[in-house]
């Protein structure tokens, strides 16, 4: 059936029409051929037809009779049958159908989104299928700004939205057009009027708009009862809305408990904690809309007032992240950043691991930029420090993966990669260098990552790979030599150890010279190792490491175990393989 509607209002088939139901799927933007995207242009006569100003202008030929219609239309009159059906269709209601045909008129004429009643007609049709956002966008034209038709339509849509003082603001253009529809078709647009001026602070006016409706009609009783609850009539808002809970539909429940919460917090009859629990009961069983949002508000108010800092990230996270705030959103935020920011710096008196669960948990407020970049790097920073580097690791691979970008990945995969292989995970290290590969990167940069992978593949015990990592490298034997040392290769170590000039030993010179006496030790080379120790006898006497040097380079023979202890703990902790070297010893 769907593809035979497409087919009918594109002008493809000629069959025999067959009735549309009224529930059926929404046409949304079909492929039309060649001939239907070459029919006459239609935006310049619909631009001249008259302008819809109330429901009256909501008339054309639907069922079989439209059908019927859409089947017979010559090329030159198809848009305006069309047009005549999708007109139909919003007086029934039937918004999903009506933007259907629209979308086909729109591709067979883009001028069409330039014509003030497509606009408007577009921006019912949106408004009816609950895509409120959209709806507001097509019907901002400047044209359709005093047009009482529109404007009930836009404050309809904005209500829905909770922009409630916006939509407010429309009520004296639309009168006219709520006005004059009769009391069943006024009735959404007042309910809509009335739980905007509500939401906005102002509940007399809601209560004199609420008369239109009978004494049993429960989703008014729920707007008359949160209406009399906001002028201080809190027992007559009780009863309201008890009546709206006892014979409404679901909506109609949820929206009257929240408003049974909102009256006990007025009179003080319920504690914010026990307010807290019945509005989180109540966003278990109801999701969405602007009750879940409301209640959302009202748990992130709470929590301000209690200082609760978990509670105002939950509520104003859910917040962000699944409504349209409007004005409302910036502030928010700004609020939320700033107080996860102050929970994240080092003075705040929560908890490391507390901090790191709450970045995790609402990483997406952490403010946008710099100053969200280097609060995640100080964080991740004290989670190293204290040894947390798992956790320092995810941390900063959410940033890799999501905030940083280009040339910017580089230093960060580095980071990860090095946190990884320090948390005991080189798959993860390997996956982080081997993701963010990027052509863009300097030789430098290259070199760095290349380092670092090379002791991701040597903790993963892939030595062939490791060591094809480091090729071309400047570094690459002191490296090969750190690698040889972790692992006892003494035979590889002595070959690959590249011993420094004796005069003036830095700590890293030192610790190549006596490991190298270990490793010739270790070997029995014992010509080799009288050898080193001719050459660097009188380099070693004035260094705090003369000692360790002297015990290391006697005869094997001749050396006590235990003086063979302490000259090994004696060895100065700086590798010669530099930072690289550092990595692969704390790995170890």
């Amino acid at each position: 059936m769907r593809s035979a509607l497409i087919a009918l209002i594109a002008g493809t088939a000629a069959a025999t029409p067959h009735p549309a139901p009224h529930n059926a799927a929404p046409v949304a933007g079909p492929a039309v051929n060649a001939a239907a995207a070459t029919l006459p242009p239609f935006a310049a006569d619909l631009a001249q037809m008259p302008m819809i100003t109330g429901a009256s202008g909501w008339h054309g030929e639907t069922g079989e009779a439209g059908w019927a219609l859409l089947a017979a239309a010559r090329p030159e009159n198809r848009q305006q049958h069309r047009w005549s059906y999708a007109l139909g269709l919003i007086a029934e209601n039937r918004g999903a159908e009506a933007l259907g045909v629209l979308d086909v008129m729109l591709s067979s004429d883009r001028d069409l989104g330039l014509v003030a009643p497509f606009l408007l007609a577009r921006g019912v049709a949106l408004t009816l299928v609950g895509h409120d956002e959209e709806a507001v966008s097509a019907l901002a034209a400047d044209e359709l700004a005093a047009n009482p038709e529109a404007c009930a339509w836009r404050m309809r849509a904005l209500a829905h939205a909770g922009a409630a003082l916006d939509a407010v603001r429309q009520v004296n253009c639309a009168l006219p057009a709520i006005n004059g529809r009769g009391a069943e078709a006024r009735a959404p647009f007042v309910l809509a009027a009335a739980g905007a001026a509500i939401d906005s602070g102002r509940p007399e006016p809601a209560l004199a708009w609420l008369k239109l409706f009978g004494d049993r009609n429960a989703e008014a009783n729920v707007l008359r009862g949160r209406a009399l609850v906001a002028t201080g009539d809190v027992p007559g808002g009780r009863l309201r809305l008890d009546r709206a809970a006892r014979n409404g539909d679901s909506a109609v429940r949820a929206n009257a408990r929240l408003g049974m919460i909102e009256a006990g917090l007025a009179t003080h009859s319920l504690s914010p904690a026990d307010a807290i629990k019945q509005l989180d009961a109540l966003r278990f069983g109801w999701r969405g809309d602007a009750v879940e949002q409301r209640a959302l508000e009202i748990q992130l108010h709470l929590a301000n007032e209690a200082h609760d800092l978990r509670g105002q990230l939950r509520a104003g996270a859910a917040l962000i992240r699944y409504f349209k705030l409007g004005a409302k959103a910036g502030p928010m935020l700004a609020e939320l950043q700033a107080a996860l920011s102050a929970a994240l710096a080092a003075d705040s008196g929560v908890p490391l691991a507390e901090a790191a669960g709450l970045y995790w948990d609402y990483r997406e407020l952490a403010p946008a930029g710099g100053e969200g970049d280097a609060l995640v790097m100080r964080l991740a920073g004290r989670l190293q420090d204290a040894s947390l580097y798992a956790r320092a690791a995810e941390l900063l691979e959410y940033q890799l993966t999501q905030r940083a970008q280009d040339v910017a990945q580089g230093p960060l995969s580095i980071k990860v990669a090095a946190l990884h292989i320090l948390a005991g995970r080189p798959d993860r290290a390997l996956e982080a260098i081997r993701t963010t590969e990027q052509p863009s990167y300097s030789p430098a940069m290259r070199q760095d990552r290349k380092r670092v992978e090379a002791v991701a593949l040597h903790r993963l015990g892939k030595i062939d790979a490791a060591n094809a990592a480091l090729e071309g490298l400047p570094d690459a034997a002191a490296i090969r030599a750190e690698m040889r040392w972790q692992v006892k290769d003494w035979g590889s170590f002595v070959t690959e150890n590249a011993l420094p000039a004796p005069k003036g030993l830095s700590e890293p010179a030192q610790a190549a010279v006596l490991r190298q006496a270990v490793a010739l030790a270790m070997l029995g080379r014992e010509d080799q190792l009288e050898a080193l120790r001719a050459r660097y006898a009188a380099a070693f006497k004035t260094l705090p490491s003369s000692q360790a040097f002297d015990v290391l380079t006697r005869k094997v023979a001749s050396i006590d175990p235990a003086a063979i202890g302490a000259a090994m703990t004696a060895i100065p902790q700086a590798s010669p393989a530099g930072a690289i070297g550092d990595l692969l010893d704390a790995a170890s």
